[in-house]
C-alpha cells in the first residue's frame, strides 16, 4: 500500500473533519482495536484537531499534531502506524512470523499460512481465534515489537487447518514509505 508513496506527489489535500466526523472516526477506532476510551485519549485527545490527509489511491491517513496515527483505505478498517502500534503494542492482535519469512514481509508479500504455522511462528490459542477480515500486528520470531501490520485473508483454525495460501495481507511494514514518514 505504501510501496511508492511521496507526500510532495501522493498528497492530494489535508482537511480537518467535521466533529461529527470526528466522533463517528473514535466510536469505529474503539470498537476496532482493543484498547479502552482512556488509551484513546493518550493517543488522540479530544481537544486536538484531527486531520483527514486524502492521499491516491483512496488511501486516507489521520494525523494529530502533523504526526500519522492511522489510516483507512476506501471504508476499511481503520489501521494504526507501525509508530503508533510500537508505544501501544496491544492495539492489535498478534501473530507472529519464523525466520525465514522475515525478508518477504519486509518486501510487503503477504505472509503464507506456513510462515505462521512452524515452530518459529504464532497464532493465537484456539480460544482466542481471530476471524477472517481482522488487523493483526506481525511479530517476527526473536524480535520484540510488531513488523508488519495485515489483515487476515482466513481465520486462524483455518490457517492451522489448510497450512497453504495466504494467510495475511500485509498493508504496511517497517521500512516501507510510511515508516519513512515521521510528521506530514
Amino acid at each position: 500500500m505504501f510501496k511508492k508513496f511521496t507526500p510532495s506527489t501522493d498528497i492530494a489535500g489535508q482537511t480537518p473533519p467535521k466533529s461529527s466526523v470526528q466522533r463517528s472516526i473514535r466510536a469505529a477506532v474503539l470498537q476496532q482495536w482493543k484498547i479502552g476510551p482512556e488509551t484513546l485519549e493518550e493517543i488522540w485527545p479530544k481537544k486536538e484537531t484531527l486531520i483527514h490527509v486524502k492521499c491516491r489511491e483512496h488511501i486516507s491517513i489521520y494525523s494529530v499534531q502533523s504526526v500519522p496515527l492511522f489510516f483507512q483505505h476506501f471504508d476499511g478498517p481503520f489501521y494504526p502506524t507501525l509508530r503508533l502500534l510500537h508505544q501501544y503494542p496491544s492495539i492489535l492482535p498478534k501473530v507472529g512470523i519464523d525466520r525465514g519469512a522475515i525478508r518477504f514481509l519486509l518486501a510487503g508479500a503477504p505472509m503464507m499460512c506456513p510462515g505462521l504455522t512452524s515452530a518459529g511462528g504464532y497464532l493465537p490459542p484456539s480460544e482466542e481465534a481471530l476471524p477472517k477480515g481482522t488487523a493483526v500486528a506481525v511479530h517476527a520470531e526473536g524480535k520484540e515489537h510488531a513488523v508488519g501490520i495485515g489483515i487476515t485473508e482466513l481465520s486462524t483454525e483455518d490457517m492451522r487447518k489448510l497450512n497453504k495460501d495466504v494467510a495475511v495481507e500485509i498493508v504496511t511494514h517497517l521500512g516501507d514509505d510510511l515508516w519513512a514518514l515521521q510528521t506530514l
